[in-house]
């Protein structure tokens, strides 16, 4: 089994490190993981994308032309990258940026306004948590208590943050089960 999944959106939304937590919590419970951040020079602003390749076997090559998965947190990254994600897989699109849909049939679509639910939770930097644990919880790619515990790891050093990720974790995750 080999699942990629591609997330996409400005630079400054947390795509990157969305991505890794992904692929850490993937490497945890012992899958082969590929990650390839893509950034422009501004970063900050700027288009973001990273993929993530999570295999039970050897990745023969990170690179991926044709997604599984999509996290669109912006409309240019949407534009861009659903029409290359294969059929049957997911594609999330943060609905408070992004006024459209993917116009795909053959995909499971999650409208999902992350940036509002973010607010509501007490900072809109927390938007890629919930954006990454809605699709983690919805593809079931990796085990959700896995993927706190990195979130928790990642946050560390910066310990005050922990309880509020945590919170948009679980809003994630109950946006999933709608």
């Amino acid at each position: 089994m080999q699942k990629e999944v591609q997330f996409a959106g400005f630079g400054g939304q947390g795509i990157l490190v969305s991505a890794k937590l992904l692929a850490k919590a993937a490497m945890k419970q012992g899958s082969k993981v590929a990650w390839v951040p893509s950034y422009g020079p501004e970063m900050r602003g700027g288009t973001a994308y990273c993929t993530v390749v999570i295999s039970d076997k050897i990745i023969g090559s990170p690179i991926i032309k044709e997604p599984f998965h999509l996290v669109a947190m912006n409309r240019p990254s949407l534009e861009k990258f659903a029409p290359a994600v294969k059929p049957g897989g997911i594609i999330l699109i943060n609905s408070s940026l992004i006024s459209v849909d993917s116009k795909r049939k053959d995909v499971d679509e999650m409208i999902v306004p992350v940036n509002d639910v973010a607010i509501k939770v007490g900072n809109v930097k927390c938007a890629n948590i919930i954006a990454l644990s809605a699709f983690a919880a919805r593809s079931k790619l990796v085990d959700m208590d896995i993927l706190r515990e990195c979130i928790k790891e990642e946050f560390a050093s910066k310990a005050k943050l922990i309880p509020m990720n945590m919170e948009a974790v679980d809003k994630g995750i109950e946006i999933a089960a709608k």
